[in-house]
């Protein structure tokens, strides 16, 4: 039973013309009593990596996707997000209707946006009070937040407009802008869907081609380039309004997965290869050249073919009923998933915490160990403590 069979009776009356026309771009999403756990299990996961990467110095984040391949946990993160958003705000939007669906797509940039000021000002004082307290100057510069020095005033008020170039919060701000923006989109992924993929896909041609990007303050661009990244988080949204459905026996040719899983093999080899001269000396300059150095900032074209490779292979051979899905083993991974801003966001201050503990120390690799596994604890408790705490006030609105 897909959503449209659990509409009322009478839904041919309310949805009508140009609403009636984007029912085969939805007839995918999945009942709410069907849910894919997948999203959330990767999504965990994504969290997990992006704090681990955020820690500079750290052994252990040998172990994220980003050095395994041309992409990162950053794009898994923006697909999935836009996944959701569409699965979501859609169902809402058909359901409820656009102007609702829009200003509860709007409400939820906000409550992001709520997110990023707490985050931001907490972040900068503890940055300031560290450089301070433990007379450590250098650490102001290495999370780019020099400012504080000379334009104090002007590097909050900058921050307050997403013109940061604060270290590790620029997920965040990439993140509210393309749900701030969404709303558009959505509207026009519901009635036109290819064609809608199709002008993200001319965006990020001519954002690469025009060099378009937003400023950030004192100097310079945004780190994620949003008129370039929008195009895996519209990505996500085609893929949960059904935008593979029509090429599906296409899709589930061997000699796909083949070439899917070729492709990763190749893209770990040159990425290995990226971190060993001797290694990199064998492959010829044709062929190393274009992914080194990584451009991250416009996401190269080959990073977003390394992804759909990647997304597509995983899909393929991890199906939604996959039993360990519903197990305890992967539940502090999804819950994670589940309350992923705010894991995120907590995830982004202990990074600073863990790299302070780490040039604070021996920085050995036991230490590098433990802040590692601490803060993915950490992650976790916050993760199932918001969800007890949702389920608390459930209760107490139904008593």
């Amino acid at each position: 039973m897909t959503i449209l069979d659990r509409w009322s009776p009478g839904y041919n009356e309310i949805i009508s013309g140009s609403r009636a026309r984007s029912v085969a771009a939805v007839r995918t999403l999945p009942p709410a009593e069907d849910r894919d756990l997948r999203p959330a299990l990767f999504l965990g996961i994504t969290n997990w990596f992006l704090f681990l990467d955020h820690i500079p110095d750290n052994a252990v984040n040998g172990v994220t996707i980003r050095n395994f391949g041309f992409s990162g946990a950053t794009e898994l993160f923006i697909f999935i997000s836009g996944y959701t958003a569409a699965a979501l705000y859609g169902r809402l939007m058909l359901e409820r209707g656009v102007i609702v669906g829009a200003t509860r797509l709007l409400s939820r940039a906000w409550s992001l946006y709520a997110a990023y000021i707490v985050l931001f000002v907490i972040y900068i004082a503890s940055i300031g009070y560290v450089a301070a307290q433990y007379a450590a100057p250098d650490i102001i510069g290495e999370f780019n937040v020099d400012g504080l020095i000379d334009h104090l005033i002007r590097t909050l008020a900058r921050g307050l407009m997403l013109e940061s170039k604060a270290r590790n919060l620029d997920v965040l701000q990439l993140y509210i802008f393309l749900m701030a923006s969404f709303a558009p989109v959505l509207w026009m992924m519901l009635r036109r869907p290819n064609m809608t993929m199709i002008g993200s896909l001319a965006l990020y041609f001519a954002a690469r081609w025009f060099e378009w990007n937003l400023p950030s303050f004192p100097e310079g661009n945004w780190y994620f380039n949003p008129f370039c990244w929008q195009l895996v988080f519209v990505f996500g949204a085609w893929v949960a309004l059904g935008g593979t459905r029509p090429y599906r026996q296409i899709l589930e040719r061997p000699i796909l997965l083949h070439l899917g899983i070729a492709f990763l093999v190749f893209a770990l080899v040159v990425t290995t290869a990226g971190h060993f001269t001797e290694i990199a000396e064998v492959f010829p300059s044709w062929l190393y050249d274009p992914t080194n150095p990584d451009d991250r900032t416009n996401l190269a074209p080959y990073r977003v073919v390394h992804f759909v490779a990647l997304a597509f292979v995983v899909t393929r051979l991890l199906p939604k009923d996959w039993p360990p899905l519903r197990g305890r083993i992967l539940e502090p991974a999804i819950q994670c998933g589940l309350r992923s801003v705010a894991v995120f966001c907590v995830g982004v201050f202990l990074s600073f915490v863990g790299h302070f503990m780490l040039i604070t120390s021996s920085a050995s690799l036991l230490v590098q160990v433990y802040v590692s596994v601490a803060g993915i604890a950490m992650l976790t408790l916050v993760a199932y403590y918001i969800s007890w705490s949702r389920q608390q006030d459930a209760q107490l609105s139904r008593a």
